[in-house]
Parts: C-alpha cells; sequence; structure tokens
C-alpha cells in the first residue's frame, strides 16, 4: 500500500515525509532509503513513469526493504503507472507527496485504485498556531490567526502585515496560476482574478 499525503502548497508535507524518514532511522540505522524531490534540478531526469520506475529499482536494496520517499509526485508523467509498478516490488515501502491541482483525491483513486492511503495534511488549527508561535489564548491571538491563517512557515516571519501578506500571496497566486489555471486550461485568467476577488 502507498501512503499519499496530500494537501495544500506549504502545509508542511515534506517536512511531514523529513519526520517519517527520521523515525525509521531511529528505529533501523541502517535502513534503506531513497528520497526523490521533483523539484530539485538533481532529479530532473526522471520526467516519466519509466525513468522513475527504473531509477528505483537500480536503487532499491539487494535484500530487505527499501523505503522510498517521493515528493511531488505529479511532476512525474503518468506517475500511477510508476507507483502500480512499483507495488509489485514487495520489499518497497512508498511514500509519496503532492500538492498541485493534478493530484487531488479523485485522481489518486483513478490512478491507484485502492492501493494507496491518502493523508490530507491542512494547516494548523488555531491551538496549534498559538503554541507553535507561543502565544496566548486571547483575542490578540486569535485575530492574528483570522488575519494570517496556520501555515507553518510563518513561524520564520514576523508576524506583520507587509511581510506576511507577502509570502501569502506569492502562494496564492503559485495555487491560482499553477494549479487552478493549468488543471483546467483557463483562457480568460482575467475574470477568474475578479471572481476570486468577489468570492
Amino acid at each position: 500500500i502507498i501512503k499519499v499525503i496530500t494537501g495544500q502548497r506549504r502545509v508542511g508535507k515534506s517536512y511531514l515525509l523529513f519526520q517519517i524518514i527520521q523515525l525509521i532511522l531511529n528505529r533501523d540505522p541502517k535502513a534503506t532509503i531513497i528520497y526523490i524531490n521533483k523539484e530539485d534540478l538533481a532529479f530532473s531526469f526522471l520526467r516519466t513513469a519509466h525513468d522513475l520506475n527504473e531509477y528505483v529499482v537500480a536503487k532499491k536494496a539487494k535484500s530487505g526493504k527499501t523505503y522510498v520517499f517521493i515528493d511531488e509526485i505529479q511532476d512525474v508523467e503518468n506517475f500511477g503507472e510508476a507507483l502500480r509498478s512499483l507495488l509489485l516490488n514487495g520489499d518497497l515501502d512508498l511514500y509519496c507527496t503532492g500538492s498541485n491541482a493534478n493530484l487531488l483525491s479523485g485522481d489518486i483513486a483513478g490512478h491507484l485504485s485502492g492501493r494507496y492511503i491518502a493523508l490530507e495534511v491542512y494547516s494548523l488549527a488555531y491551538s496549534e498556531f498559538i503554541d507553535f508561535h507561543g502565544l496566548a489564548g486571547n483575542d490578540e491571538s486569535l485575530d492574528k490567526y483570522l488575519k494570517y491563517g496556520g501555515l507553518p512557515y510563518l513561524i520564520h516571519l514576523e508576524l506583520r502585515d507587509e511581510i506576511v501578506f507577502d509570502y501569502l500571496k506569492n502562494i496564492y497566486q503559485s495555487i491560482v496560476y499553477r494549479d487552478i489555471i493549468n488543471r483546467y486550461a483557463i483562457r480568460n485568467v482575467n475574470f477568474l482574478e475578479q471572481l476570486v476577488l468577489f468570492l
């Protein structure tokens, strides 16, 4: 069974992968781990399902279990074919993440038909937000949460409008332009922008 971690951009899916890797290494420091990050140019040669399958099979351990982590799997053409093929190797434990609109839950079901467990990652809840930022649970911290949201990366930013809104604007543009417009081949981008603004 493949563990598929999905969620909005920048909610911490990659970080969750690293935590799972660390948990495995804590249990077995000699564990064989393959980590592929499709946003890293070092893995740009993995373009197709065939490329991915060939790479993992070549790198896996000769005996025993190999843990395979693939970050942003949707960037591999026909990734579902590779994952189905890799599942045939009983000695592979597969984890992958995806965030763009090509990896929605319905799409995963179509690609993997019952051979996966989907783990949806959300931004921080209010209680997590105040713990994360070391804030007291009061009206002021609630206002900050309602204004800025619960994306984990905010811990690295000063919680001031001009700083946080610039960061959030970049994420918003990634979602609208890279995900929605590309997925649905929207031609009238101006109308979409106006609709989102209105909503």
